[in-house]
Parts: structure tokens; C-alpha cells; sequence
């Protein structure tokens, strides 16, 4: 069970919370209609597909298992790998300030993303944010993925933290209920104003 004093590290999911990642960013400029967007990102490049990316399979592989099977789609699959960067928007709304205010008042802050290890080291070059964190666990370069708990584990063990200490942000629900299995206090990103509000119940800001 969760231990219950109040957590004294923060831990940041990096795509949906500090990021604003989503494939409808590029695939909305390469498909003019929406539904025939959907049923692409539903049944070819499915996320399904892309975690295995962020498990750490090789883009390329990725993208020619995919263009073998879908050929008629090979130009859009091939842009999911070339065109990564503009997958992101920019900063989600918010949450780099409330990750500044935690560091200013010299809260420790990691984080812990399902993340392809080099499309992470592309975001490095333009959001430097990510550089602040004291640590990082990323799928792509441990081979695991939230919600398993074996990726919560190594950043305890990695960093020598115990899980009652931290508190972990994702904007999926079930990677927020992996967390709390494993001891941690977590909470579900809905916006960065919830979640100031939320830290600050904790004495945190």
C-alpha cells in the first residue's frame, strides 16, 4: 500500500503533460478528412504499434513491418517516423512553469515516459526543459513500459527513492493506477491549473 505521509518528489510523465504530443498534429496536415484520419491512426498506425517503438524497436523495422503489410499506405507510415517532430504542438499549457516553480523552491523533480530513445533525444534539442529533470527513465532505452511496474521500480532503484516519497503525474489513467500499485501517490493531468492546485495540497508549491 501506498505510504501516506506527503510526497517530497515530484515525478513527470513527458508526452500529454509537459508535451503536447499527438499523431493528429502531422496526420491532420497529410489527410484532409478527419474520419478517414481516425479510422488511419485506428487500424495502420495504431498506438498499439507505436509502443513498440517506445519499447525500443527500430524505426526503420517499425516502418517497413508496417509499409509490408498496408503498401497502398507506405507514404503515411513512412512520415510517422520522418516527420516525428511535428507530432508535437509545443509545451502543454502551463506545465513548464509549474515544473519551474518546483524547481525553484528546489523540489526534486524526475520523470518516467514511455518514449522512443532517439525521437527523445530530438525533443531535447528543442524543449531544454527536459534537460532540468535529476532524472529520467525511458522505455525506449530500459526495454519497459508503463504500466508495468518493473519502470517504476528502476527509477527507485536507479535514483534510491522510496516510492511513498513520490508523487507521479500522467494523463492516462492506467499508468496512474500502476503507479499507486507500486506505492506511489500519483494523479490523473487533466490541465496544469489542477494539477498546481493538486501540489499544492501536498505543501509542494
Amino acid at each position: 500500500m501506498a505510504d501516506r505521509r506527503d510526497p517530497s518528489i515530484v515525478v513527470f510523465d513527458l508526452g500529454g503533460v509537459l508535451l503536447d504530443w499527438n499523431p493528429r498534429h502531422l496526420y491532420g496536415k497529410l489527410i484532409a478528412d478527419t474520419a478517414a484520419m481516425e479510422d488511419f491512426l485506428a487500424t495502420v498506425c495504431t498506438s498499439e504499434w507505436n509502443l513498440e517503438q517506445d519499447r525500443g524497436r527500430d524505426w526503420d523495422e517499425a516502418v517497413r513491418l508496417l509499409a509490408d503489410r498496408f503498401p497502398d499506405h507506405a507514404e503515411l507510415i513512412a512520415a510517422y517516423h520522418l516527420r516525428w517532430e511535428e507530432m508535437i504542438a509545443g509545451p502543454v499549457p502551463g506545465t513548464k512553469a509549474v515544473l519551474q516553480d518546483l524547481q525553484a523552491r528546489e523540489v526534486p523533480t524526475y520523470a518516467i515516459t514511455n518514449f522512443s530513445a532517439p525521437k527523445l533525444d530530438l525533443a531535447r534539442r528543442t524543449y531544454p526543459e527536459i534537460a532540468s529533470f535529476r532524472g529520467i527513465v525511458v522505455s525506449g532505452e530500459v526495454g519497459l513500459l508503463k504500466p508495468e511496474p518493473e519502470i517504476y521500480r528502476r527509477l527507485f532503484d536507479d535514483h534510491r527513492l522510496a516510492p511513498g516519497d513520490t508523487v507521479f503525474i500522467d494523463d492516462v489513467q492506467k499508468n496512474v493506477d500502476g503507479a499507486k500499485a507500486v506505492g506511489m501517490h500519483a494523479l490523473l493531468f487533466t490541465d496544469a491549473a489542477r494539477l498546481r492546485k493538486d501540489l499544492e495540497g501536498f505543501g509542494l508549491l
